[in-house]
């Protein structure tokens, strides 16, 4: 695999950057650690850097030669509220904190990547290094994005990258249009009438009306969704109730709905909203429903992707990079960067046999070292190629 051997030989470091992200993970808005370690490497590079966005966010700047088309490049920095099984020398030193996907790996490689390029300067152009916090559900890139980034960093094309388990160490898939879904939460409240547990016909019960609620939004995708389109609806949370021998008065529903498309998601939230409530009042029962849209659909930029492919074959060569995929239907706050600027997301496989294959969000998960330099070299050579000197 022809990394490139400048960033090759940095491996080590790059190791121990990302083992000491790994032992101290900071969960969203909250990466106050990491952000100083990144701006303190970025500023000793010669990268100026602008801090706060979004609390923790930062943007580091680096320009050189006489062109201002820039390009930006993002890593996300935030761990997860899970507690980590491993027991390796770099586990999480948190309990209940864990980067268990992968952010610092991401991390290191975008430093990594900054550092070749503060030091090579074989560009023409401007980076933006875009480090991101609470890609976990808390929508950091639009809180950064809401705050100016773009106006204050402007860029024509902003790329992105995640770790991928499921493919193999040597591959990554570079896809034109969606590649991940929306990603939105739902609750409903059920209202009934609680009482005593030997007298049921004197209540109103909200577990038998939640659950009759559960099996029928069970109906959504495989009754009133064109098989052809992609929707996924989880109930995920029930509570009800805290005595065996009291019918509660009230009950709740929590799940999320995963759609590729806008006109399916519109459709999915009516149809949770009129079951529900329909199916509460036939039992005489009220559900009050609240549905909170949170990402939209990553889709790529086809230019984008022709560029990010270029890239990536010259790293991993051209027989690794995949083109034709089926969409994930996780969800991915990227996808709102894509929305305010062309740009793409790839995914690079991790699973190497021996190590990497655990899929993210799992407690026994680890960022595969290996692909550490492969990242940083995607990225130093996506600007190169997108900011050549001429």
């Amino acid at each position: 695999m022809p990394i490139n051997p400048r960033i090759a030989a940095c491996h080590d470091d790059l190791v121990g950057w990302r083992h000491d992200f790994h032992a101290h993970p900071e969960l969203g808005f909250e990466e106050h650690r990491t952000s100083a370690i990144v701006a303190e490497k970025l500023a000793g590079w010669g990268i100026e850097v602008e801090r706060g966005l979004a609390g923790t966010g930062l943007v580091g700047t680096l320009a050189c030669g006489r062109s201002t088309r820039a390009v930006g490049l993002r890593a996300d920095m935030d761990a997860l509220p899970m507690t980590e099984a491993n027991r390796f020398a770099h586990a999480s030193t948190i309990p209940g904190r864990m980067h268990g996907c992968g952010h610092d790996g991401h991390t290191t490689m975008l430093l990594g990547a900054a550092r070749y390029l503060a030091e090579t300067r074989n560009f023409d152009g401007i980076v933006r290094f875009i480090f991101q916090p609470a890609e976990e559900g808390g929508g950091g890139a639009k809180v950064m994005i809401d705050e100016g980034m773009f106006e204050r960093h402007p860029v024509d094309a902003v790329y992105g990258l995640h770790n991928d388990p499921s493919l193999p160490f040597g591959q990554g898939s570079v896809v034109a249009g969606p590649i991940q879904a929306a990603s939105d939460r739902f609750h409903i409240d059920l209202t009934g009438k609680g009482g005593h547990a030997a007298r049921p016909h004197q209540t109103i019960d909200p577990v038998v009306v939640g659950a009759h609620i559960v099996l029928a939004l069970q109906t959504i995708a495989s009754r009133r969704i064109d098989p052809l389109d992609s929707a996924v609806l989880s109930l995920t949370q029930f509570h009800a109730g805290e005595a065996d021998n009291v019918i509660p008065q009230t009950a709740q529903l929590r799940g999320t709905v995963r759609t590729l498309r806008p006109e399916i998601q519109d459709r999915v939230e009516a149809l949770i909203n009129s079951i529900a409530t329909a199916t509460a009042e036939a039992h005489g029962a009220v559900a009050a429903v609240h549905y909170d849209r949170r990402y939209p659909p990553t889709v790529n930029h086809a230019a984008e992707a022709e560029r990010a492919a270029l890239a990536l074959a010259r790293v991993i060569g051209p027989e690794g990079v995949i083109r034709e995929r089926r969409p994930s239907m996780g969800g991915e706050d990227f996808s709102f960067m894509l929305l305010a600027r062309p740009g793409c997301f790839i995914k690079l496989g991790q699973d190497s046999g021996a190590r990497g294959g655990i899929s993210v969000h799992h407690p026994n998960y680890d960022f595969n070292d290996e692909l550490l330099p492969v990242g940083a070299s995607f990225f130093a050579a996506l600007v190169e190629q997108e900011l050549p000197v001429t």
